[in-house]
């Protein structure tokens, strides 16, 4: 088989080092690609929305299969393009990624079903939005209706912040127009938790737990950003928690889906609240996560290709699907001043560690070639995996491998699974 990836970040690298151990494939293309994923597959300069000549690409080079690993390209309808030219490609259609595509969709969608949410109310006007908060609850989360980079939610201690906060995403479109619409939410406590499955448009299979760190900084300050570090299992997603989520939140959501006729293949990554009410749904993304891809899928046993394949072919039920029996940690490494201003182009060495070391990964998100080396290119520039029996040593391992990379202005969170020590 020959397969497209279209992407340029952690995540699809991980997807291209996952599916080029599918004996099934033997030509991975990527497009556009980063400096990592180029040492597997051919890199093809096309951006992630040029639906029209990707899908020429497609054709052009015989591709069996195309993966798509980013939210704007689903959100934008490329599924619907190649599937028009009679391609095949693996994620949801225009209308099914609008679970990701608008908050207020996926809220109202869990409203209609009773799906466990936070309760909220979604304003498409700043001067309503800024009445209905004189007298809410605080503390209280704004979100940006469209896609943020993971980054449009605030979330605002007093209602003065709130006030600002509603200027900056409707008034001073910080997050463009994706600030157009405004979803004022509950603010809800518990343990985070990340379960990324995948559908067929009737069957859902989940896979194993994760837990993101968004903040920049250590003890969770700073800005919010696309994801500093992750690690999986959650030992906070317990046996009663995943038997609740499968009755009253995942097939429910794919079955809503369905009924709404928007019919969702693909990818549902589920983001969820551990609250002392039970479990509910912080966010749906339609893909995988970045960086949960880069500890979920060195955990999967399964030829990630045949998964993708019976998804399309609504035939999921007959996948096994199977985790290794260990822990996997992911600690990102950013260029200095991330997620604001920072500088490019750096080299990076001691990338050749990794070679042949079992267990351990470097995972490529912003990097590319320059010169015939590989250097920075973007404010996350690698995830550093390893896997380990549990979830510390995983960590020590993880923390231990990221000493033999250096890069000028590194930097990198100190405490990525610190709610390990909580358990």
């Amino acid at each position: 088989m020959k397969v497209l990836i279209v992407g340029s970040g952690g995540r699809e690298h991980a997807l291209a080092w996952k599916i080029s151990q599918s004996p099934k494939v033997d030509k991975i293309y990527c497009a556009p690609g980063n400096a990592g994923i180029g040492q597997i597959a051919e890199l093809v300069p096309i951006g992630a929305m040029e639906f029209d000549k990707l899908a020429a690409f497609a054709k052009e080079n015989a591709v069996d299969l195309t993966v798509v690993g980013m939210d704007d390209p689903l959100v934008g309808g490329i599924v619907d393009v190649f599937e028009a030219q009679g391609l095949r490609i693996f994620g949801p259609r225009k209308n099914a990624a609008i679970l990701e595509g608008s908050k207020a969709f996926s809220k109202d969608l869990m409203k209609k079903y009773n799906i466990p949410t936070a309760g909220y109310e979604t304003f498409d006007s700043p001067e309503a939005a800024l009445d209905y908060l004189e007298n809410a609850q605080y503390p209280i989360v704004l979100k940006a209706d469209g896609l943020a980079l993971g980054k449009g939610v605030l979330i605002c201690m007093t209602k003065e912040e709130a006030k600002a906060g509603v200027k900056t995403i409707m008034l001073d479109k910080q997050f463009g127009s994706a600030g157009n619409r405004l979803v004022v939410e509950e603010f809800m406590t518990g343990r985070e938790v990340s379960v990324l499955s995948f559908c067929d448009g009737k069957t859902i299979t989940t896979m194993t737990s994760a837990q993101d760190h968004k903040r920049a900084k250590d003890g969770d300050q700073g800005l919010n950003t696309g994801g500093m570090g992750t690690f999986s299992p959650s030992p906070f997603y317990t046996e009663e928690v995943d038997a609740f989520c499968r009755d009253y939140i995942y097939q429910p959501t794919v079955d809503a889906m369905a009924a709404e006729g928007r019919t969702f293949v693909g990818i549902i990554f589920f983001g969820l609240m551990l609250t002392d009410r039970g479990p509910k749904v912080l966010e749906y993304n339609a893909r995988f996560g970045d960086p949960e891809a880069q500890v979920v899928l060195p955990r999967m046993k399964n030829d990630i290709v045949e998964v993708f394949e019976a998804c399309i072919d609504g035939r999921l039920d007959e996948i096994d699907l199977q985790f290794e029996d260990n822990a996997a940690v992911c600690v990102v490494l950013a260029s200095g001043g991330y997620p604001e201003h920072y500088e490019k182009g750096y080299e990076i060495t001691g990338l050749d560690w990794f070679d042949g070391r079992d267990g351990y990964y470097v995972f490529h998100a912003g990097t590319k070639l320059a010169d015939g080396k590989i250097v920075t290119n973007g404010g996350r520039v690698l995830g550093v995996t390893a896997t380990g029996a549990d979830l510390k040593q995983a960590r020590a391992n993880a923390y231990e491998a990221i000493t033999h990379v250096d890069f000028r202005d590194k930097y990198c969170r100190s405490d990525i699974g610190k709610a390990i020590d909580e358990v």
